[in-house]
């Protein structure tokens, strides 16, 4: 079927309860554009589980602080509904800031104690904006699976809390990171790098591997994984970590011993630039190697 497009809440909600209507199951991947591979294994990911996938490509205002990259964040609609149609979307959802925040928008999501943490902790207003606009989202677009990446770890727990907490009629699915060929986790951001810059932000993939060899080896004390990243991070002159830490991957409280429960999250700024990535243990148990930089999923709402 062709690619349908439009900009309207209303239109693209009797869109998706039409084919659910007719008993076909609908996937949603929300993102803010820029696709990339990570984004676009999401859109095959819910092509190949439901009968029809929608894409909502949106750059929400609300989740940037006001120094942060908003104005500057990469806009390319034409060539992403391309991509989005490649990889088996439906329908993409491009709505203006008009329609998603009208005058007087004064309603906002709230998520207590998962969002003070790690990103949150940084970037104050940022988990208000994501969660509001995930809910919006998943109201504008009622459908039966919502995809995630794993890249933006935090962003999947809150929302799968959200979902929970509120009842929400929807099953969140979070897939694994995508990596480049040399392990870099795929970000839209990371053309905003100067070629030294991308070559040093390697640092965050070797510091994860760092953690993922001495726990394979038996290490499990996190203040000791903890020092390994950081000395990691340290080897790059241009690196300038924002947090290295050893979390719990349901409550993101920090841990003492690490376990397959442990997930290792890393924030680094390179300039203007902020890069997140993460590596949870249990990849370990469950396949024994370093975490892949083979193709995997990513990312959503950035």
């Amino acid at each position: 079927m062709a690619l349908k497009r439009t900009p309207d809440p209303q239109e693209a909600r009797a869109v998706v309860q039409g084919w659910r209507a007719q008993g076909l199951s609908v996937g949603f991947a929300p993102t803010m554009g820029a696709l990339h591979e990570g984004h676009l294994s999401l859109v095959r990911a819910s092509a190949e589980e439901c009968d029809r996938t929608a894409v909502s490509i949106y750059v929400n205002p609300t989740q940037f602080a006001p120094n942060e990259d908003l104005q500057s964040y990469p806009r390319q609609l034409e060539a992403d509904c391309r991509l989005a149609e490649r990889a088996g979307a439906d329908l993409v959802f491009h709505p203006s800031d008009e329609l998603m925040y009208p005058e007087g928008f004064s309603t906002y999501v709230i998520q207590e104690g998962l969002t003070q943490t790690l990103e949150g902790a940084s970037r104050p207003t940022h988990f208000r904006g994501v969660l509001t606009i995930v809910c919006k989202l998943l109201h504008c677009v009622p459908a039966d699976r919502a995809y995630f990446g794993h890249k933006d770890f935090q962003q999947s727990v809150i929302v799968r809390r959200m979902a929970r907490d509120l009842n929400m009629p929807i099953e969140i699915r979070v897939l694994p990171t995508v990596r480049e060929k040399d392990g870099l986790a795929m970000s839209s951001r990371n053309k905003y790098l100067s070629p030294e810059e991308r070559r040093q932000a390697l640092c965050l993939y070797e510091a994860l591997r760092k953690a993922d060899s001495l726990y394979r080896g038996g290490q499990t004390d996190a203040e000791t994984l903890r020092r390994a990243m950081a000395a990691a991070l340290g080897a790059a002159p241009l690196a300038e970590p924002d947090y290295v830490e050893i979390v719990d991957k349901e409550t993101l409280a920090p841990v003492q011993v690490v376990s397959a429960r442990a997930v290792a999250v890393l924030a680094v700024r390179f300039g203007e630039t902020r890069l997140i990535d993460n590596y949870p243990f249990s990849e370990a148990a469950e396949r024994r190697h370093p975490p892949s930089s083979a193709p995997r999923a990513s990312g959503p709402v950035g």
